[in-house]
């Protein structure tokens, strides 16, 4: 079998992941890091940082990088539930903002994925500033399990299986 066969890949774990999903791209210039995870959940910090303000005269984060924070939240804690990294797609993400973070906090988003069906998952959560009991924001989101290789235009029947015999678009 090969490595990257689902039986014999490695368990995902939220922790070592954010070592490499931290260094670069977006997660990476929004300078996320690794808080803790459980069995179905994930705890990711986005430190304060003035360039990531929502208005010049007050220091709190902008909720762009909130957003962004509970997103990457929401797939490490699918990836931790299913114990594997899947290719997944947000399809919806609700966040209802109860109050601004406190001037110059860091905001934590701690998110739970609670059901996995065949083609979904549903995840909820918080952004707080440090109160979990008093949360900047509430969260809900439902991401899609990707399936299909869009590269092949089709469901691949084995992780080797050779480019040349997918079937075009």
């Amino acid at each position: 079998m090969s490595d990257k066969d689902p039986k014999t890949a490695p368990r995902f774990n939220a922790k070592d992941a954010g070592k490499y999903f931290f260094r670069a791209g977006h997660t990476g210039w929004l300078g996320l890091r690794y808080a803790d995870h459980g069995d179905n959940w994930v705890e990711l910090e986005l430190p304060w940082r003035e360039d990531l303000l929502g208005e010049p005269d007050r220091p709190v984060l902008a909720s762009g990088p909130i957003i962004s924070l509970l997103d990457m939240a929401s797939g490490m804690a699918i990836w931790q539930t299913r114990t594997s990294f899947v290719p997944i797609a947000t399809l919806d993400l609700r966040v209802d903002y109860q109050r601004p973070a406190r001037e110059r906090s860091a905001v934590w988003g701690r998110v739970e994925c609670y059901r996995i069906t065949r083609s979904a998952a549903f995840v909820r959560g918080i952004a707080h500033d440090g109160e979990r009991d008093d949360p900047v924001a509430t969260m809900a989101g439902v991401f899609m399990n990707i399936a299909m290789d869009p590269r092949q235009g089709r469901i691949p029947t084995s992780p080797n299986e050779p480019q040349e015999n997918a079937k075009q678009p």
